[in-house]
């Protein structure tokens, strides 16, 4: 609907622009002189050209009279052309004034014609300046609508690429439905959310079978107890050494049994270990459009960024923020406040809703996989963002703090500056 408007208006535009210029083109101005007045002001002067002082113009032309050697001994009103170049330059008309045969002055008749040339000239210029002045307007502001409908959704979607790309699914892509691609970004945005179904799918299955694990380690364990507790009391019953020898090495494989079965339960969690982290120098001004990105509602208050180097891997710190700013919205959903400061070395991110927090015993236990609190009930989620972004900011020689503020839960991110690393 937009695209039209413009187009319209431009067509509009220009075809005033064509219709003035061509009837500039072909309109007639009346630059002639009237031949008769002319002959009749010149004959009316040469009448009285012994006593101009009583001369009466008996036309309606304007003229200016010359004697023999320039000077001005008669004009109809001011303004006129007073000299031959003068007159030349406006294209008056120049006739000599005769008396007994002999060349006694000039007139000059005031071409009026040519004032309503220049009027029409300056017309058409003011007319072609206002129409350029409001086709650079609809074009500017066309520009700015591209701007907001086709590269700004396109820069968007770069962000929302490298998220996903990051494995984080949780953010939806802003778009705005009444744009160009409004549709096409919704895809991409339907896209996004069924990986976050497809993955919340698999996380269930891996969790019920890290849970399979779980239970069979246990299981395996108490039978395996009860039979180390009977090869230890047949070991101390029998004194026959053969015997002995042979409840020691139930006993040794039982405690063999119980090492395996830990192991197990510890190598089903092992994969979180394989998100590699690779951190390097970067200004702290990126960390502005980091937390924009991250706050996808737009319910945060960020404060000044000081300016300094920053050690740490783009990506994984912009999942850090992502899954900060994701469980706010999903838990607290309020209004959030990031205070930016320099401390110790590190520049350091508190970010802080007005959720009211989390028990204080939960605080130490949120770090852990799996973990999550009390007010999680109904809320999708794995337990597993608040311990991978800790360890994003380990290897990242940060660090992530996580306590109740004054107003809810605040965490800080600890962010390391170049060369003390």
């Amino acid at each position: 609907m937009r695209n039209g408007v413009v187009t319209v208006a431009l067509i509009i535009m220009f075809a005033l622009e064509l219709t003035l210029l061509i009837w500039f083109a072909f309109r007639k101005t009346e630059g002639g002189q009237d031949t008769v007045a002319v002959n009749e002001a010149v004959q009316s002067v040469r009448g009285d050209w012994r006593d101009m002082a009583s001369h009466v113009n008996k036309t309606e032309l304007d003229y200016v009279v010359l004697d023999s050697g320039g000077k001005v001994i008669f004009k109809t009103k001011e303004g006129l052309s007073e000299s031959v170049n003068a007159a030349v330059a406006h294209r008056d008309t120049i006739l000599d004034i005769e008396v007994g045969g002999c060349v006694s002055g000039k007139i000059i008749v005031y071409n009026a014609g040519s004032d309503a040339l220049e009027s029409s000239r300056n017309v058409l210029a003011l007319v072609f300046g206002i129409s350029a002045a409001v086709q650079i307007s609809l074009c500017v502001g066309y520009l700015f609508y591209l701007y907001r409908a086709v590269i700004k959704p396109f820069r968007g979607l770069k962000g929302f690429a490298e998220r996903v790309a990051g494995g984080n699914l949780d953010i939806p892509l802003e778009m705005d439905r009444d744009n160009l691609f409004g549709a096409f970004t919704e895809s991409f945005d339907i896209m996004r959310s069924e990986l976050k179904k497809a993955k919340l799918a698999e996380a269930q299955v891996n969790a019920s079978k890290k849970e399979l694990v779980a239970k069979l380690s246990h299981d395996i364990r108490t039978p395996v107890a009860s039979i180390k507790a009977l090869s230890e009391l047949g070991a101390a019953l029998f004194e026959n050494e053969k015997t002995r020898e042979t409840f020691g090495r139930i006993n040794s494989k039982a405690d063999q049994i119980t090492t395996l079965a830990g192991n197990l339960f510890s190598a089903a969690l092992e994969e979180l270990r394989q998100l590699t982290v690779t951190p390097s120098d970067m200004p702290s001004g990126e960390l502005s459009g980091m937390l924009e990105n991250a706050d996808y509602f737009n319910k945060a208050r960020i404060s000044d960024i000081p300016e300094c180097m920053l050690y740490a891997d783009k990506l994984r710190l912009q999942q850090v923020f992502d899954n900060i700013f994701a469980n706010s919205y999903k838990y607290a959903n309020t209004d959030i406040e990031v205070r930016i400061f320099l401390q110790n070395k590190r520049l350091a991110v508190e970010i802080e809703d007005r959720g009211g927090g989390v028990n204080a015993e939960e605080l130490p236990l949120l770090k852990e996989k799996f973990r999550r609190g009390g007010n999680s009930v109904g809320v999708d989620g794995a337990g597993l963002g608040l311990y991978i972004s800790d360890r994003f900011m380990t290897e990242m020689k940060g660090e992530l703090i996580i306590e109740n503020g004054s107003a809810g839960l605040k965490i800080t991110v600890l962010i390391s500056l170049s060369g003390n690393n």
